[in-house]
């Protein structure tokens, strides 16, 4: 593997769909009661799949017919691994990426984190978004198969959760995460694109990038720099950077 891209939410930004630690971002607007690190967990949706769902609802999958921009078209036949949860690499054409916190539009069953399964497709257009919040609660407990019976909380192996790697998970082999390593080990070259390294992910490739002392490249028009002789700053977006390629 020659080269290696790895993206973050600045990526999705032309797109229209908010950076996560911005300040209309995911991880910065949370619900009434609880800030987003607390809504976004395992145990949330265990003990309030009410107050989980309707948040997550709200929060992402407002964004789920947005469309991909030119980074994620120009991205469309590369080695990519991403944080972005929102699919829009799979929708500009991208077949094998790694989508190593989950999709959007996708569904895994409720069970062990560790016991590998593979996402089915979410089929959103399935909820009434319009619906009043008791109405769509219900709704989403309908699509969720969350039932009475079993006082309204998620029952294992039988409900269904996010494929959204939430903040008390681990990364496990649902997320590809093997392979993801595999895919850093491998690369020759990583480029790092719309990313601000606050996340485990990108630590982790950089370990191994810097171990293997391979050639690193940083795409932000504000980068964080780093103690590797062996790196390149590209301070512009996204877009810039891939029409400089084109250019070259």
């Amino acid at each position: 593997m020659q080269e290696l891209y790895i993206t973050g939410a600045g990526v999705s930004s032309a797109s229209g769909i908010p950076t996560f630690r911005g300040s209309d971002g995911f991880w910065t607007v949370g619900s009434v009661n609880y800030t987003p690190q607390e809504m976004a967990t395992r145990y949330m949706y265990e003990n309030h799949p009410d107050q989980f769902l309707l948040w997550y609802f709200k929060r992402f999958i407002a964004y789920k017919d947005a469309q991909p921009n030119s980074v994620h078209k120009w991205l469309s036949n590369k080695n990519l691994i991403t944080q972005n949860i929102d699919g829009l690499d799979a929708k500009a054409g991208n077949k094998n990426y790694i989508s190593i916190h989950g999709r959007l539009d996708q569904l895994i069953t409720y069970k062990d984190e560790m016991e590998f399964q593979k996402p089915i497709d979410a089929k959103w257009n399935e909820i009434d978004s319009s619906l009043e919040d008791s109405k769509l609660i219900l709704s989403l407990f309908d699509k969720f198969k969350i039932l009475e019976t079993n006082n309204f909380k998620p029952k294992i192996k039988f409900s269904l959760k996010p494929f959204v790697l939430l903040f008390d998970e681990m990364y496990t082999e649902i997320y590809r995460f093997s392979e993801a390593e595999e895919w850093m080990n491998a690369a020759k070259k990583m480029i790092f694109i719309g990313t601000s390294f606050s996340v485990n992910i990108t630590s982790i490739a950089l370990r191994i990038g810097m171990s293997n002392n391979i050639p690193i490249e940083i795409v932000d028009p504000k980068p964080m720099k780093l103690n590797y002789p062996n790196i390149k700053y590209f301070e512009m977006s996204g877009e810039e950077y891939c029409k400089l390629r084109e250019d070259l």
